[in-house]
């Protein structure tokens, strides 16, 4: 790692590789499925009760964009200390060998189990899928023929609105990781998810700086905060 600075980004980092972020006008949960809305679509509850549109909107929203490669930011990011919130998978492609995806990785599966059980990663098998018949080619892959999901089923290895971090995404050392930085840099993210109000507490409880590097950045309620308003691209032009 390059210094003792945890980096933490959000969708605002991809928007460059053209990867929709989540709440702009075409991001990802403003667009549901012909039935449900992005946050109804999005849970474990609908996962196991309707397991086949869950997988077609998953595809079609974040699948499509698995084959999408890293910017500048990323490999910018190659060589920090970083968690990310997104689960494109592009910081590995950029090379870093040690970040934290705290959501989850798109290019994973695991098998369907109880949250925080002991359970392995594998590859997912999106380039088996046949699109011409999208919601059974994915549900055989997947492994149900049942519903609901059962646990001989797969599962797309993403957080959902309602699980809660587990090991599986290394919540435990993404805490240390808060805990021992010297400075906490936020970059691209709306700070609308746990992970980042985890690190806003812990920054305060340790009197660790912040900064925020967001086009329009909203107030962080902290008394060590600096803003840099601005894109993730500008940030790292400008930055050493």
């Amino acid at each position: 790692m390059s210094d003792h600075t945890l980096y933490i980004t959000g969708a605002g980092v991809s928007a460059a590789s053209g990867i929709p972020t989540f709440r702009g006008r075409d991001g990802y949960w403003t667009i549901g499925s012909e039935n449900y809305t992005p946050q109804e679509m999005a849970t474990r509850a609908m996962y196991q009760s309707n397991p086949g549109e869950f997988l077609k909107w998953y595809y079609q929203r974040f699948v499509a964009y698995r084959h999408h490669g890293p910017n500048d930011v990323h490999y910018w990011l190659a060589d920090k200390n970083l968690i990310t919130q997104n689960i494109d998978g592009l910081d590995g492609k950029a090379g870093n060998t040690d970040y934290i995806a705290i959501h989850g990785r798109l290019d994973q599966v695991t098998r369907f189990h109880v949250q925080g059980e002991p359970v392995e990663t594998m590859t997912a098998p999106w380039d088996e899928v046949d699109e011409e018949n999208l919601e059974k080619s994915l549900l055989a892959l997947f492994g149900i023929n049942q519903q609901p999901v059962i646990d001989e089923s797969l599962k797309p290895f993403v957080l959902l609105f309602d699980e809660y971090y587990t090991e599986l995404y290394r919540i435990s050392e993404a805490q240390e990781r808060m805990a021992d930085a010297e400075r906490i840099v936020f970059i691209g993210t709306s700070f609308s998810v746990n992970i980042t109000q985890m690190a806003l507490t812990t920054a305060q409880a340790l009197a660790i700086p912040v900064e925020v590097v967001d086009p329009e950045p909203g107030n962080i309620p902290l008394a060590d905060v600096t803003y840099h308003q601005m894109t993730a691209l500008e940030y790292v032009n400008k930055t050493p």
